[in-house]
């Protein structure tokens, strides 16, 4: 009897002793995992020129600058992968990757889902059309075709634009074209297959510089500025503060702004606070 009793006694203890550890396992702080085992993997999406693209095989820009510095200051080993966009926020859910260092517009509905560390830029959403194009305002858009990148806040942008030309008692757009990259809607742009795209400024600001008489930018269509950020998981607070402390000593060190000048032509003030809508994580 006694035995027997030892015998459950034992199994419990060690039931209990499982379900601890795995909880512990469960709840294993991202931040702490990664400098232990010296290897950290983010997911990108190396398709947003300046910000983050391919250049000889190797995945540069901006953000892979900024990337760069954080790495260093965690000291571990970078595997960065190269992720539609689209499939960016699943693949964090996922964990398929630590954390998305990675152009990511801050929304209402995106902040109240995930982490978002300090920005890293600013943007308005802008009119892109080709050089000789008389298009300039939201006006101009009705019945044109309108392009953009899917799942996008320049999407967000765009369906805006188009239902306020309905609300005014027009037609809006004969259509609005959704492409899985940039890439693709400045090929289609520049084919005549779209008439106007919806991108941010600081994007279609180097895209000029580098085809001088191709493209043109017309009105501003957004209605604020849009902040651009890096996403963590809402469970990994510390790699969340790690993150923004090196983008904030990057910013105050002056470093931010040079690299700013070095992607873009020009500089963006970065806040501290209110940058997050209400309701954010």
């Amino acid at each position: 009897m006694i035995k027997r009793s030892c015998w459950r006694l034992a199994s419990v203890t060690a039931l209990a002793l499982t379900a601890l550890c795995s909880g512990w396992s469960a709840k294993a702080d991202t931040l702490a995992t990664i400098l232990a085992q010296k290897k950290v993997t983010v997911g990108t999406e190396a398709a947003f020129p300046p910000f983050e693209f391919i250049e000889d095989g190797k995945i540069v820009g901006y953000g892979k600058d900024i990337l760069d510095v954080v790495i260093a200051d965690l000291g571990v080993e970078l595997v960065q992968l190269d992720v539609p966009f689209q499939g960016i926020l699943p693949g964090l859910d996922a964990k398929k990757f630590d954390f998305v260092a990675t152009s990511v517009g801050i929304t209402p509905e995106r902040a109240a889902k995930y982490a978002f560390t300090m920005p890293i830029a600013v943007s308005s959403e802008v009119i892109l059309k080709r050089a000789d194009s008389p298009i300039s305002s939201i006006k101009d858009l009705e019945g044109k075709v309108v392009g953009t990148q899917l799942g996008t806040t320049t999407e967000q942008e765009a369906r805006k634009a188009d239902a306020a030309l309905k609300a005014a008692g027009g037609k809006g757009f004969k259509e609005l074209k959704l492409y899985p990259s940039f890439p693709e809607v400045y090929v289609a742009l520049a084919s005549g297959e779209l008439d106007a795209v919806v991108q941010s400024g600081p994007n279609v600001a180097t895209l000029i510089k580098e085809k001088p008489g191709v493209f043109a930018v017309g009105e501003t269509i957004s209605q604020t500025p849009r902040y651009i950020a890096w996403v963590t998981r809402p469970a990994d607070p510390d790699l969340r503060a790690r993150i923004s402390a090196v983008i904030k000593k990057l910013r105050d060190s002056g470093k931010l702004a040079e690299l700013q000048k070095k992607w873009f032509g020009f500089t963006m003030e970065i806040p501290d606070t209110g940058y997050l809508p209400p309701g954010a994580l």
